[in-house]
């Protein structure tokens, strides 16, 4: 169980890592649209759980937390 949960984790972070790469893109480019930088905050969204998952998963404690996910 343990071999699953590091590779979930490797995925979410390697997604997270790419996507990161993608908001700069997007950011940067000036033709970028509004449904753009609304997926793109949707994906952000999505991946900022996922680590913060993983961080909770492997016993980082959160330093604050304004809403429960």
């Amino acid at each position: 169980m343990s071999r699953l949960a590091d590779n979930i984790e490797a995925v979410q972070l390697g997604t997270a890592a790419e996507l990161l790469g993608h908001a700069s893109d997007t950011l940067d480019d000036q033709d970028a649209g509004l449904e753009d930088l609304q997926r793109l905050a949707r994906e952000l969204n999505r991946a900022l759980r996922d680590v913060r998952g993983c961080c909770v998963f492997s016993g980082v404690r959160p330093v604050a937390s304004a809403t429960a996910c």
